[in-house]
């Protein structure tokens, strides 16, 4: 029996890479299509301000033609306590996840906050969720460095994982959020992360370029990581690569080359390469 990998989709980070805003009933469409195709792991959208992020400001609307598969785990991102409560007065949604930089200066960007700023508005997001009977997932974005000039060690990595775990965090993603990882670096950080918490699921949210994402998957592959996301057809980047060839990692190749290496995704092949039409019309239509 092959292992399986769990592949999370993101259409969520796929839509607000996108400048044009995609009408509520083609973001449906896409979404329906994805879970016709098997996905089990729906990142659906974000409870954030839509002065900020426009392309999320109809995640409920998504959320609620979409919902009721009990087999999936639907998911959306949230930015504050208020974000939490308009997910849980939304209702379906399994898991609630935060944008946590280990940079500084992403974290002031993104967020408006400093980390420091960020850690008592996490302890209090942290219990929300939990009254309201979600998963608290964290991801570390910046985790395997920044453009900003700023240091990054993993010793000091560990430091501030450790002091989400302490936090009840059992739920982290790794995020290279400007595709700067190297195989090797993943690999070990997998590792030794996997070691240090073993109580805490681990998954790696990857960007990267054609020519290079495999290799950062087969390595978080290869130091245990069965948690992976990726995007239909590549749909979406990172604004902070400064790289226009930087995207998410497209789920289609994901699936072949977990695969080709004896993993089991569960997703029906034919329906997903529909997702990826879809995907690259949405593309070429709202970009």
């Amino acid at each position: 029996m092959p292992e399986q990998v769990a592949i999370v989709e993101t259409p969520r980070d796929a839509f607000q890479g996108l400048t044009r805003l995609i009408p509520t009933a083609e973001k449906i469409r896409y979404v329906s299509a994805l879970l016709a195709a098997g996905v089990k792991h729906l990142d659906v959208g974000s409870f954030v301000s839509p002065k900020a992020v426009p392309q999320m400001a109809d995640t409920r609307q998504v959320m609620e033609a979409v919902r009721g598969d009990k087999s999936v785990e639907y998911l959306a991102l949230v930015a504050n306590e208020r974000g939490v409560e308009r997910a849980a007065d939304c209702g379906g949604f399994d898991t609630l996840g935060f944008p946590f930089s280990f940079s500084n200066e992403f974290q002031l960007r993104n967020t408006n906050k400093t980390v420091a700023e960020t850690w008592p508005m996490v302890e209090r997001m942290v219990a929300l969720t939990e009254d309201h009977d979600c998963t608290f997932l964290v991801y570390v974005s910046m985790a395997f460095g920044n453009p900003y000039g700023e240091s990054w060690d993993e010793d000091a990595l560990l430091s501030f994982l450790k002091t989400l775990v302490r936090t009840g965090i059992r739920h982290i993603a790794l995020s290279d959020t400007v595709a700067v990882a190297r195989p090797e670096q993943i690999r070990q950080l997998v590792q030794r992360t996997r070691a240090e918490f073993q109580d805490v699921k681990w998954s790696v949210h990857l960007h990267g370029r054609p020519d290079d994402w495999r290799y950062g998957i087969l390595a978080a592959l290869d130091a245990g990581c069965r948690r992976l996301d990726g995007a239909c057809g590549g749909l979406g980047g990172c604004p902070f690569a400064q790289d226009h060839l930087v995207s998410n990692v497209p789920t289609e190749g994901l699936v072949e080359l977990c695969e080709a290496h004896g993993y089991e995704c569960g997703l029906r092949k034919e329906a997903l390469l529909l997702c990826v039409r879809l995907a690259r019309d949405l593309q070429a239509l709202y970009a």
